[in-house]
């Protein structure tokens, strides 16, 4: 009978497998995918605020603040190109001078009469000039009544203030150019709102057509009086006299009321702020 020894012992082999499972540690990823989120958010309704709390003059103000303002070379030393410095478009190999990107002035177009039309920027200032004066108006119980009085026009020159008289109210006495008193307080309140702009301002004066009863004076004479009368009553409000460009009288030669050249309301003072 043979004896065996004893067995070997079975060799154990041990395998590693990497857990591939859902347990472990997912990252930061996510976090910062909902940071984005909530900027964005935060970003859409801060536009949606400003949208609503300003008006047209202050958006394009914000507009053109955040516009691309990128300078590009256009002939400056530096290597700004691939070929160091030098440009393909230069014959002497130099590059380009400095030169604005983005939003630059654009120059005011002619009409087809060859006026010149209001470029934005002086359009949106005689807007502010517009509204200032009716504020001002409708916090003056004196002046409250007198809106009537008051035209605002705007024409390829710029922003036209019309002082109208009507059947119930005169700015001059009958055949003078003696101011009435709340005239004068109405033409302080358009300084007020004139003071300190860069525009130069004409004047123009027009009557109706009623002749005056002798031949001592006209309507030419009259209106190129109560013209300067106006320019006088503005200039000592505070208006200085550089920027007075042009004064005119035009008597009774462009009706308002074409129909009756006789109505009151033709005679009026036109105070225009012009462009430019």
């Amino acid at each position: 009978m043979t004896v065996l020894g004893p067995l070997p012992e079975p060799e154990v082999l041990v395998k590693k497998v990497k857990s591939k499972g859902h347990g472990g540690h997912h990252g930061g990823a996510w976090k910062v995918a909902y940071a984005d989120f909530v900027t964005a958010m935060m970003a859409f309704f801060l536009l949606m605020w400003l949208l609503g709390a300003t008006n047209e003059d202050q958006r394009k103000g914000i507009a053109d603040y955040f516009a691309p303002t990128v300078m590009q070379s256009d002939r400056s030393g530096g290597s700004n190109g691939i070929l160091n410095g030098r440009s393909l478009e230069d014959p002497d190999g130099i590059a380009p001078h400095t030169r604005r990107a983005g939003i630059n002035p654009v120059a005011p177009f002619q009409t087809a009469n060859g006026a010149r039309s209001p470029a934005k920027s002086d359009d949106g200032q005689l807007r502010k000039v517009e509204s200032e004066i009716r504020k001002r108006m409708q916090r003056d119980p004196g002046l409250k009544e007198m809106q009537k009085q008051i035209r605002f026009k705007h024409v390829p020159e710029g922003l036209r203030i019309e002082l109208i008289d009507n059947s119930d109210y005169s700015m001059f006495k009958p055949g003078t150019s003696d101011l009435d008193p709340r005239a004068r307080q109405l033409l302080r309140v358009v300084t007020e709102a004139i003071d300190g702009l860069p525009q130069k301002l004409a004047i123009r004066g027009h009557t109706d057509s009623l002749p005056f009863p002798s031949g001592a004076s006209n309507n030419w004479i009259l209106s190129a009086a109560r013209a300067e009368a106006t320019r006088a009553q503005l200039s000592a409000a505070g208006i200085p006299n550089a920027r007075f460009s042009r004064l005119e009288g035009v008597a009774d030669t462009e009706p308002q009321i074409a129909r009756d050249p006789y109505d009151p309301r033709n005679r009026r003072m036109s105070i225009t702020l012009l462009n430019g």
